[in-house]
């Protein structure tokens, strides 16, 4: 089974290296600058469940040597969705699976509707990660998990083979029969967790020691979950508790991904997270004061990035 991943960042360099390192057969769709230096380097994990050196990767470019692949990894950033599509069209084949670890849910229709519903599984992962200077992927977190299934739920044979390719990495890759309920409840704690740690410029270690820490990130779980519930979302009954136990359990110093993003002036996921819930809870006339902050605090560091650019 051939697997295309669409770049090589701190998601997809990990989750691709950690598939070829257990012999699958791995190609990286990159631009031109992270081309040169892969070229250069090599694609280099430094983790804390293990290095990995992939001297001379399986690199293309988009339109080079257009092949089909049987299933094509997705891990970029939200706001390159539509570039992302374009890029990819060209090695989609009748049988090729798109397999996307985007976080939120407002993803899923763009896919859908460009290359068909049954062509798109559901997918998500959890794991801390990030590029250093040189662009070698940093992996800093216990956890390392990738999670994909059928968007309708269930098995299915590609699903079995899919299983069949990415079990046996040194990361978990798991399956999931309900693929809907799990991005949901990821989606949640990703919105609360990216929400808080931005709004207070700080780790997980200090909002959880601040008086109102706790409080705080319950409220705006709470809120983000009440638009989850009037959009029929099927989350958990108890799911807000759930999720403040982990976040309780998180690292002190663990930090969001749009919190480092925000720290180097990258851009950040906003829209396609907290402004998509939002705009549902504007819509449905749902009171979410603190998620309203939340986004608002977001698109003021947009304003002031942009200013600077």
């Amino acid at each position: 089974m051939k697997v295309l991943v669409l770049g090589a960042g701190a998601v997809g360099g990990y989750f691709g290296a950690r598939l070829w390192e257990k012999g699958a057969d791995v190609t990286f769709l990159v631009r031109e600058n992270r081309r040169r230096q892969l070229l250069e380097r090599g694609l280099r994990v430094n983790s804390i469940h293990g290095d990995i050196h992939m001297e001379a990767p399986k690199l293309i470019s988009a339109g080079e040597r257009v092949e089909k692949y049987d299933v094509i990894l997705l891990s970029n950033k939200a706001y390159h969705l539509a570039d992302s599509i374009a890029s990819i069209a060209d090695y989609v084949g009748s049988e090729t699976v798109v397999l996307p670890l985007l976080n939120g849910m407002a993803h899923m229709e763009q896919l859908q509707a460009r290359f068909g519903a049954e062509r798109v599984l559901g997918g998500l992962c959890f794991i801390e990660s990030t590029l250093n200077e040189h662009g070698d992927v940093i992996q800093t977190s216990p956890t390392h998990e990738a999670v994909y299934g059928e968007w309708e739920g269930g098995r299915s044979a590609r699903i079995d083979e899919l299983d069949r390719v990415f079990s046996g990495a040194k990361a978990t890759i798991r399956v999931s029969e309900n693929i809907q309920r799990d991005m949901w409840h990821k989606y949640l704690f990703i919105t609360t967790l990216s929400g808080m740690t931005t709004l207070m410029n700080a780790a997980v270690g200090p909002i959880r020691d601040a008086q109102f820490g706790m409080e705080l990130t319950r409220q705006l779980a709470e809120e983000i979950a009440l638009v989850m519930r009037t959009l029929q979302a099927p989350i958990d009954e108890d799911i807000v508790d759930k999720q403040m136990k982990v976040f309780m359990n998180q690292g002190y110093s663990m930090k969001s991904s749009m919190l480092r993003d925000m720290e180097k002036g990258l851009p950040v996921e906003a829209d396609h997270l907290q402004g998509w819930l939002l705009s549902h809870a504007e819509k449905h006339g749902l009171s979410t004061p603190l998620l309203k902050i939340v986004y608002n605090n977001l698109k003021v560091y947009e304003i002031k990035r942009s200013s600077h650019n």
